[in-house]
C-alpha cells in the first residue's frame, strides 16, 4: 500500500469514527475526545477557586458535587436560596468527608439585582483572596407560543438570562484584568442558541445573546489570559420548569419532568461541562442522540436542517412540555 493509499484509509476510518460519535454521542466530538485524552476536572480544578451562580438546583448543584470530588478545589456557591445552597453544601462534603466545612462559600445572591455583584466579589475575594473561574448558570427556561408572548416576558427574561449575568461577568472581568493573571469565563446556554426551540422563542433568543456578547469578549481578550467557555446543553432532568416563563407576565409553568422522559441526568451533563471548562474549550454542545447530529446540521448545514425541521414539526415528532403550549 502506497503512502497515498495509506493516508486516503486512515482519513476515511477517521471521517467514519467522527461521524458515528456525531449520531451516538452525548457530546459535540472534540469534547468527547477530551473526555479520554484531556485532562480530568479532578486536575483541571486542583487549587482552583470556582464560584457558581444558580448553584442551588439542576446543572449548578451537579456541578458542585462533582468539583467536591477535587480535595483542593475551593467552591462559591451562589443562588437566592441560601437554605437550598446550605443543602448543597451538605450534600458536597458527604460526598467527600476529606473536604473542610471552610472549602465551600455559601454566598447568598440576587443576581438580578445589580447592587449586590460588586460586594459579592468582594466576599469571594476576602475569603479566598481570588477567583479563577466564575460559572454563570443561573437563568429560566420559557414554554410558551411566540405569537402570544407579551413584551414583558421578553424584557423580564433578557433581564434575568443576559443583562444581570453580563453585569456580573464585566465586574468580573475588569477583576481578572486589575489583577493580571487572567481568569476563566464559563456560561452557560443552550442548545437553543444555536437552532431556536419550538415554544421557547424568547429563551432561544437569550441565549442566542449570550453567544453574542462572550465571543465578542473572547476576541477582546486572548492576549489577557481571559477564556471563555460556551456550554449548550440539550434537554437535561432539572427543576427547570417549575419556574420557566410562560406567555404572560407572573405566570410560571410549574411542571417537572418524568422519569420517563428522554434526559440527559444532571450528573452527566455537569462532567461533560467540567471537561470543557478544564480543558478551556471555547463551546461545547452536551445532549443525548441525535440532538448533537442535528446541531452539527444547524451550525454547518443550516439548508439541511431546516428541511428536516420542518419535516419533524409536520409530523408531529417535537417535544413539547404538557400543556405548555397553550400557556
Amino acid at each position: 500500500m502506497d503512502w497515498v493509499s495509506l493516508f486516503g484509509t486512515i482519513l476515511c476510518i477517521l471521517c467514519i469514527s467522527v461521524f458515528i460519535v456525531m449520531c451516538i454521542g452525548d457530546s459535540d466530538v472534540l469534547t468527547a475526545l477530551y473526555c479520554y485524552i484531556g485532562i480530568q476536572p479532578v486536575h483541571a480544578f486542583r487549587d482552583k477557586v470556582i464560584w457558581i451562580t444558580g448553584g442551588s438546583s439542576g446543572i449548578g448543584e451537579a456541578i458542585a458535587k462533582e468539583l467536591a470530588k477535587c480535595n483542593s478545589a475551593k467552591i462559591v456557591l451562589s443562588a437566592r436560596r441560601k437554605e437550598e445552597l446550605l443543602r448543597v453544601k451538605s450534600e458536597c462534603l458527604e460526598l467527600n468527608p476529606v473536604r473542610d466545612q471552610s472549602s465551600i462559600l455559601v454566598l447568598a445572591l440576587d443576581i438580578t439585582d445589580y447592587s449586590e455583584h460588586e460586594g459579592a466579589l468582594n466576599k469571594v475575594l476576602a475569603e479566598f483572596g481570588k477567583l479563577d473561574v466564575l460559572i454563570s448558570n443561573a437563568g429560566r427556561s420559557q414554554r410558551a407560543a411566540w405569537p402570544q408572548t407579551e413584551l414583558a416576558v421578553d424584557k423580564d427574561l433578557f433581564e434575568l438570562n443576559v443583562f444581570s449575568l453580563l453585569n456580573l461577568n464585566r465586574i468580573v472581568v475588569r477583576h481578572f484584568l486589575e489583577v493580571g493573571r487572567g481568569g476563566q469565563l464559563a456560561i452557560m446556554s443552550s442548545i437553543a442558541a444555536k437552532m431556536g426551540v419550538y415554544h421557547s422563542g424568547s429563551y432561544s433568543g437569550s441565549k442566542f445573546a449570550l453567544h453574542g456578547y462572550f465571543n465578542s469578549l473572547r476576541n477582546e481578550t486572548y492576549t489577557d489570559n481571559i477564556d471563555v467557555t460556551l456550554i449548550c446543553p440539550g434537554p437535561v432532568f432539572s427543576p427547570i420548569l417549575r419556574n420557566a416563563f410562560t406567555s404572560k407576565l407572573g405566570q410560571v409553568v410549574d411542571q417537572e419532568y418524568t422519569s420517563g422522559d428522554r434526559r440527559m441526568t444532571a450528573d452527566r451533563c455537569a462532567y461533560l461541562s467540567l471537561i470543557a471548562i478544564g480543558n478551556r474549550l471555547e463551546e461545547t454542545w452536551v445532549a443525548l442522540s441525535p440532538i448533537v447530529l442535528f446541531t452539527y446540521l444547524a451550525a454547518y448545514q443550516p439548508y439541511l436542517f431546516s428541511k428536516l425541521s420542518r419535516f419533524v414539526h409536520s409530523n408531529g415528532l417535537y417535544f413539547r412540555a404538557r400543556g405548555a403550549k397553550d400557556r
